[in-house]
């Protein structure tokens, strides 16, 4: 039901209000003029759509950066937070988007990191998020440089995803060559990155799970070693089938609902199912009794939770997935670009599992 209403909230036609003449600041550190007002999208009541709105700037507060942003990623936590379905409620008028990529106009002289007007950087604003705007503030642990080799579109389908699959694969899965994995959601933007590390980096044979057979091709292309479409009788079926009846060593799971139940019976003794999220918002019952019979072990993996509880694990984990994507070992799938007004539409075209991959929020570049 929730998931109807979400639907049909952000097919609301989306009133722009007017912009005013742009007023500009000198910064302090560099004496370069920038906008003191920038656009946004807006949220002023829950479950309905964003307007587009013109911001004053805020003053930067201890080892915060000021980031003029040209790409924001469209993630499924940004639709629910805007639907008061996630585990943070915002305080209204709220910004969401949280994973970006631009350039540092301005930051404090503490902030971490070797950080310098200009630099080219990759932000995760998990904390304030703010990022469908023009510009936003983060603190500077949550930024990373930018390689040159890597441009603003594919940074900003890069840290969220790969980085959680990254830590389920292989911190907590202890992935290795040859291992038989089977993805949920592969279709994904977290799906797809844990298809490219796993099949790619890793060499694992991927059995991956989507919802249509378009996507299904689209991720043998993509380094799958078998794919089919939900079906919870196929799902067994086929994971029996292509192990020779011996199961999968890891799952990576990221749906619920009733996909969640027929995985178990995929897994191999001593395997491990990564639980990375819950695409159907629907969390199912586990039966302890169910994890006896192979002995196998049941992780959840949290890149919010790294950041607050093991700080040092978090920053390396998305340098980890920055550096192959600079070595070119990765490759990050961009399904759709739209304009900060075309918000709505984007968020949109998320919900109805159209994308194969993220969807990226793209600012207009001024003068």
């Amino acid at each position: 039901m929730a998931g109807t209403v979400v639907r049909k909230v952000f097919s609301t036609f989306l009133h722009t209000k007017s912009s005013t003449q742009p007023i500009y600041a000198i910064s302090s550190q560099t004496g370069l003029r920038f906008k003191s007002k920038y656009k946004a999208a807006v949220i002023h009541e829950l479950k309905q759509p964003l307007v587009i709105e013109e911001q004053k700037q805020k003053k930067l507060q201890k080892d915060e950066v000021r980031i003029k942003v040209k790409c924001c990623s469209v993630n499924a936590s940004d639709i629910m937070i805007c639907q008061g379905l996630y585990e943070v409620t915002p305080k209204l008028p709220f910004i969401p988007g949280y994973e970006v990529s631009g350039e540092i106009l301005e930051l404090d002289s503490k902030s971490e990191g070797g950080l310098k007007v200009g630099d080219r950087v990759i932000g995760l604003n998990k904390e304030h998020f703010s990022g469908f705007a023009e510009e936003c503030i983060l603190p500077s642990s949550d930024v990373w440089q930018l390689p040159s080799a890597i441009d603003f579109n594919t940074a900003a389908a890069l840290a969220d995803s790969y980085s959680t699959a990254l830590i389920g694969l292989v911190r907590r899965g202890k992935l290795k060559q040859n291992d038989k994995v089977l993805i949920t959601a592969a279709a994904g933007g977290l799906g797809l990155a844990a298809v490219d590390i796993a099949a790619n980096v890793y060499r694992a044979k991927v059995i991956a799970v989507c919802d249509t057979e378009d996507k299904a091709a689209l991720l043998r292309d993509r380094g799958a070693w078998a794919a089919l479409t939900y079906s919870p009788k196929d799902i067994i079926k086929k994971c029996a089938e292509v192990t020779n009846g011996q199961g999968v060593k890891i799952v990576f799971e990221s749906v619920g609902k009733d996909v969640f139940n027929s995985i178990l019976k995929c897994v191999a003794p001593e395997g491990v199912v990564i639980v990375a999220g819950t695409a159907s918002r629907l969390v199912p019952a586990i039966n302890t009794s169910e994890l006896l019979p192979s002995s196998f072990s049941l992780i959840g993996v949290s890149l919010r939770n790294y950041r607050r509880s093991n700080h040092d694990v978090y920053r390396q984990i998305i340098q980890d997935a920055i550096d192959m994507a600079d070595q070119k070992l990765i490759n990050p799938v961009v399904a759709k670009e739209f304009s900060l007004e075309k918000v709505n539409e984007a968020m949109q075209y998320v919900l109805d599992k159209k994308s194969t991959g993220k969807v990226i929020i793209k600012m207009k570049q001024d003068d």
